[in-house]
């Protein structure tokens, strides 16, 4: 699982929006109370099953044609502007 680059209001204004959608619930976490655990809602798995295979059918047409290590590279390359673009920040 990959860590998202948002900070803290930015992921709570997205969990919020997903809750009131009703594709995920916040439960608080017993051993932490400053934490809050998101689950799935039935509405929220129904619509993964329906999104992932859209997700994957574009990733192999935008990637046609582009190596595995061809990939890697983009991503160290995008990884490495994004640290310069936070940098600025």
């Amino acid at each position: 699982m990959e860590a998202l680059t948002k900070d803290k209001t930015n992921i709570a204004r997205m969990a919020a929006s997903l809750e009131n959608k009703g594709f995920v619930k916040r439960i608080n976490c017993d051993k932490d109370r400053r934490s809050i655990r998101l689950y799935l809602t039935e509405t929220g798995k129904e619509l993964g099953k329906d999104i992932i295979p859209i997700a994957e059918q574009f990733d192999t047409v935008v990637c046609n044609g582009i190596t595995k290590d061809e990939l890697e590279q983009l991503e160290k390359l995008l990884k490495k502007m994004n640290a310069n673009v936070e940098r600025l920040l």
